[in-house]
């Protein structure tokens, strides 16, 4: 399906940071979803289209994104250019603590992609609470991914954790799209 996107859509890159490479988060899936954002980013830029970038700010001084850590660091492909809004987020919602809603309804933007890290957490709750505030939300499935999960001692791998999160927002909270559907 190709998608016929206002020029006033906004890309929000959520939590593209070095953290994502410790072994410590265990094995993921879509090992290419970098390669995707930064394709859809450049293409996002050389349109003049909207950008956010996300960052977490873990409060937990023990964490992989605590900002004293390496892994809070921002991959270099996704480093804000001065016409973009970067937000520092400490909890998953992009939209919780920051100015997000604020700089989005200023510019008239009605429309949101999401793309980043990781698909259970941070894209999920972004997505969730765009979806009920009223935005139009595409998810990019192929510019995310998660990582394993465990309950009760059983190993959930990461390819089911991310198709059944996005089964659970397609359709009620977005629509779930490639970058094949968007440039």
């Amino acid at each position: 399906m190709a998608l016929q996107l206002s020029e006033n859509t906004a890309l929000i890159v959520i939590d593209v940071q070095m953290a994502w490479d410790d072994p410590a988060w265990g094995p993921r899936n879509n090992p290419h979803a970098e390669v995707v954002i930064e394709r859809l980013l450049t293409h996002w830029r050389e349109k003049g289209r909207p950008v956010v970038i996300v960052q977490h700010h873990s409060l937990n001084p023990h964490s992989l994104l605590a900002p004293d850590k390496p892994g809070f660091a921002l991959r270099r492909m996704v480093l804000p250019q001065p016409e973009e809004h970067h937000i520092i987020k400490h909890v998953n919602s992009a939209f919780i603590g920051t100015d997000l809603k604020d700089w989005l309804d200023q510019r008239s933007i009605k429309t949101v992609v999401a793309v980043g890290l990781t698909t259970v957490h941070c894209c999920s709750t972004t997505i969730r609470m765009a979806g009920n505030l009223g935005y139009e939300v595409y998810a990019v499935e192929d510019a995310m991914a998660t990582f394993d999960a465990r309950r009760d001692g059983q190993v959930i791998p990461a390819r089911v954790m991310h198709d059944v999160e996005l089964a659970a927002l397609d359709g009620e909270f977005c629509t779930v799209a490639r970058i094949g559907d968007l440039i």
